[in-house]
């Protein structure tokens, strides 16, 4: 649902229920105040991060060590 259908709907309903629908939206904003975050873009910072092992495991024998290691 986007931000026009939003004010269309929120003008079909009378001024009290607008205001309960406003308070519902700060509720909601204080309940997952550190859950809402803007999605940003993936980052490849751990890209190299086992440079230094190449050649010496293939990616089969590092599968395995993980499945040791839980």
């Amino acid at each position: 649902m986007d931000g026009e259908n939003i004010d269309i709907k929120l003008q079909e309903l009378p001024e009290y229920l607008r205001r309960e629908v406003l308070d519902y939206i700060e509720f909601l904003l204080r309940k997952y105040k550190n859950k809402i975050t803007i999605r940003k873009t993936f980052k490849f910072d751990w890209e190299g991060g086992l440079s230094d092992i190449r050649g010496k495991s293939t990616s089969v024998e590092l599968q395995h060590k993980v499945l040791e290691w839980r």
